[in-house]
């Protein structure tokens, strides 16, 4: 055997032989399973026997502007790729939120209700079946006639329909005339390796978990209406006026910023074909879900980007707002910049699809290849909150999250890339204000046992801010701790070997930790344990200075960098910098040693945007 052959599985043997004798992540029994059935594996790849579902929509929605109902016919075909025979199909509609007899997590105005999804037609393979969705909440079950056998595939028609809601959250009108059509058709819940079919309603506290779908499907709208939707646009020329249709294309091979349609424009109805209605028509492949806005007055911007520098390649960058809608003047210019930035350097993985489109509502919200943002009067604000929403292209639609359980795993990364471009744009110490007092400030103020739950706990199970604690500040401050232990090549280094693994698949939270662990080259089971599986909180202090040695005591438990801010005797000051790393031998209490021989005076501890709950023990003075 060569020499470097055997250096190599030299290496090898000292990994798997360091990761036999670590510290063990605790891991539910129904995961555990899948591991053991090599479904996942334990280098953080997806297994050899892995699977998921699959389904490929076609559908038709028409939206009716005058009584503000959504209708819709849809064939899906369905993919059972498990070894299991399946008997009922689980139908999600998320809609049935709205629905007075759905349980839902927050209070709710008349306006938001209606009643909810009706089934007019429902097949599957042909038969037809009397479901009566009237019963349904946000998630259905048929019992299937025939059992769907393994390795399957069975063909569902559906014909439905449902009323927008007038108080417009994520989904429904914005106006008289506007409206934002998410969440719009029945689909089949998820049915996955540790969990089987996916039960969990959805009750507006916790968002989603979706399978990577194919869908075509077609708009059918009043004329001078303007649809937004996700995916290609396939039929401009049938539904623009050429001179529209000429200025849209043109925006796909530009960075100039161009005015599609202007307030004018729309009043005349210069923009669409005069036909009663036009029927719009979209296709977005290995895609976790479609939505769609639609106006009769909107302003309509649209520019492009590249995002792939090797190849070249561009998305388009489209905008529809109210002329009111200031903060969306910019729109383009921004997300011009977030998904360059995005692309080429957190997280550094070129843009994965052809447009995003900013859609003036009032949800604050992303969704697969558009956002659906509100008019704030703040520009700087409106930026990041467009920038947050851009980032989770990444997480959960590149990867498939399991948001509902898991979201940490979505909204901590959109937090933490939030961050690093809100440097970008603004400065750090400007990032690192906003970071302070929107995503730790009240997580670290609040004292109520929730707020250290930990993060791995089920975001099912959290409520209120505890919910939005663990998924945002916390979970961000752990990635950010990662960054900071590794240093930043090999932290993306790390972080592509785990997107590369579970791009278009459904990734659980050992998986992200398996696969940082070997794309790293370490064992960080004992970091992973410290943020994700226990009560700890932020909060060191110094116990005493001995000389040139330092001693932190690690009073809340996580393993956080800071920083030592050193004065010495003849008033000149040194900072020294502590990764996670100081905390791996003992998490309770750490040295830290000053090269420097010259007395100390004052010693402050500065944990910049990982704030202490008590910073009034952070510093030390001399008698």
């Amino acid at each position: 055997m060569e020499k470097k052959s055997l250096q190599l599985l030299f290496i090898a043997f000292l990994f798997v032989a360091q990761n036999s004798f670590a510290q063990e992540l605790y891991m539910p029994r129904n995961i555990k399973e899948s591991y053991t059935n090599g479904v996942r594996s334990m280098d953080g790849k997806p297994g050899k026997n892995y699977w998921q579902n699959h389904g490929k929509y076609d559908m038709a929605l028409t939206v009716d502007a005058n009584t503000k109902v959504v209708s819709g016919t849809e064939t899906i075909v369905y993919e059972n790729n498990s070894n299991d025979t399946l008997r009922n199909l689980r139908i999600r509609f998320v809609n049935n939120i709205h629905k007075k007899t759905s349980p839902r997590a927050v209070l709710n105005s008349e306006g938001f209700f209606t009643e909810g999804l009706t089934i007019t037609n429902l097949k599957i393979e042909g038969e037809v079946y009397k479901e009566d969705a009237k019963s349904w909440g946000t998630v259905g079950s048929v019992k299937m006639n025939k059992p769907m056998p393994p390795h399957s595939k069975i063909t569902i028609d559906i014909d439905w329909n449902y009323p927008l809601s007038e108080v417009s959250g994520r989904e429904g009108q914005i106006d008289n005339t506007t409206f934002f059509v998410a969440y719009s058709y029945p689909r089949v819940s998820v049915f996955d390796d540790y969990n089987k079919w996916d039960n969990l309603p959805h009750t507006s506290g916790q968002e989603f978990y979706n399978d990577f779908n194919d869908y075509t499907y077609s708009v059918k709208a009043p004329k001078n209406y303007v649809v937004y939707g996700t995916g290609d646009l396939l039929n401009p020329d049938e539904v623009l006026q050429p001179e529209f249709a000429a200025r849209l294309k043109k925006s796909y091979l530009t960075d100039e910023i161009l005015h599609i349609a202007n307030e004018q424009e729309m009043k005349n109805g210069l923009v669409t074909k005069q036909s009663d209605w036009n029927v719009w028509k979209f296709e977005a492949k290995n895609i976790t879900d479609v939505c769609f806005g639609l106006s009769d007055h909107y302003l309509w911007d649209a520019g492009s980007v590249i995002v792939d520098k090797k190849t070249k390649r561009r998305a388009s960058i489209q905008a529809a707002y109210d002329v009111k809608g200031t903060d969306f003047e910019n729109s383009i210019k921004y997300n011009q910049y977030a998904l360059d930035f995005f692309s080429h350097n957190w997280p550094g993985v070129p843009y994965p699809y052809s447009k995003m489109t900013a859609f003036q509502g009032f949800a604050d919200m992303e969704y697969p290849m558009m956002c659906n943002d509100s008019q704030m009067g703040d520009p700087v604000f409106a930026q990041l909150v467009q920038d947050h929403e851009v980032a989770h292209t990444y997480f959960p639609f590149y990867m498939g999250i399991n948001e509902t359980r898991y979201a940490f795993m979505d909204e901590g990364w959109a937090t933490t890339f939030e961050y690093l471009i809100g440097i970008a744009e603004h400065g750090k110490e400007a990032a690192d204000k906003f970071y302070k007092e929107f995503r730790v400030e009240q997580y670290i103020n609040d004292p109520s046992t929730e707020e250290d739950q930990p993060i791995i706990t089920m975001s099912s199970q959290l409520s209120d801010s505890g919910y939005g604690n663990n998924s945002y500040g916390k979970a961000s401050l752990s990635y950010l701790a990662l960054k900071d232990l590794l240093g930043d090549d090999l932290f993306k280094k790390a972080l592509h070997a785990y997107m590369d693994n579970w791009n278009g698949k459904h990734p659980v939270p050992w998986d992200y930790f398996n696969s940082i662990n070997t794309a790293s080259g370490k064992n960080l089971n004992w970091f992973f344990d410290n943020w994700f599986f226990t009560n700890n909180y932020l909060d060191l202090s110094v116990k005493k200075v001995v000389k040139n040695v330092i001693s932190v005591a690690n009073v809340g438990g996580f393993a956080i960098p800071f920083d030592a801010i050193v004065t010495y005797a003849d008033n000149t000051t040194e900072t020294v910098h502590s990764t996670p790393a100081v905390w791996q031998a003992n998490q309770k209490l750490a040295a830290v040693t000053v090269k420097s021989n010259k007395q100390i005076k004052k010693v402050v501890l500065d944990g910049g945007i990982f704030m202490d709950a008590t910073p009034s023990d952070n510093t030390w003075s001399a008698k």
